[in-house]
């Protein structure tokens, strides 16, 4: 692949931190090697599982909702994007974390579903943009204001595993 370099032994400060190499590169290998506190542990798996909690529950209210959870993702995108005009299918496949090809299937399946559009809007008719249809602006909607409450229920919580990550940090730096 062009230019993307994997590793393929374990770094050390020997060939991670030797003169002329960024400062970046360095940081990153103690960071990486420094010794996490039990509590850190705890908290880690806490966050972990409460993310995965999550996940699960999404999953769930889209399923209930009628929709695929990738679909539930697609919408979220759509509405998400900054350009009213609606994403490209290469912007949703960014956002989603998918090949070009794969974000074409499921705007397929979620247009024939009747949740987007797509429209083109260049003078050409070269860049297809995806947005809402009625019916998928509605079932976001609804479905979008229970993750605003579950992530209400949840700020607690994290709050509290992020604030005691930073008192870690002050206890041990």
């Amino acid at each position: 692949m062009g230019g993307v370099s994997y590793l393929t032994t374990w770094p050390t400060p020997k060939n991670l931190c030797r003169y002329g190499s960024p400062k970046w590169r360095c940081r990153w290998y103690k960071l990486l090697v420094a010794k996490l506190s039990k509590s850190e542990f705890a908290r880690l798996l806490a966050f972990r599982t409460d993310l995965r909690r999550f996940e699960r529950w999404s999953e769930r209210q889209a399923r209930a909702a009628g929709l695929s959870p990738a679909q539930h993702q697609l919408m979220l995108a759509v509405k998400g994007h900054g350009d009213r005009r609606g994403p490209t299918v290469g912007e949703l496949a960014e956002y989603l974390l998918l090949r070009p090809h794969s974000a074409v299937e499921l705007v397929d399946r979620a247009e024939a579903g009747g949740l987007v559009m797509r429209s083109r809007t260049d003078p050409d008719g070269r860049i297809v943009r995806v947005t809402l249809t009625p019916d998928g602006e509605r079932r976001l909607q609804s479905l979008s204001a229970l993750h605003v409450n579950e992530l209400r229920r949840l700020a607690p919580s994290l709050k509290h595993l992020s604030e005691g990550l930073r008192d870690e940090k002050k206890a041990s730096g």
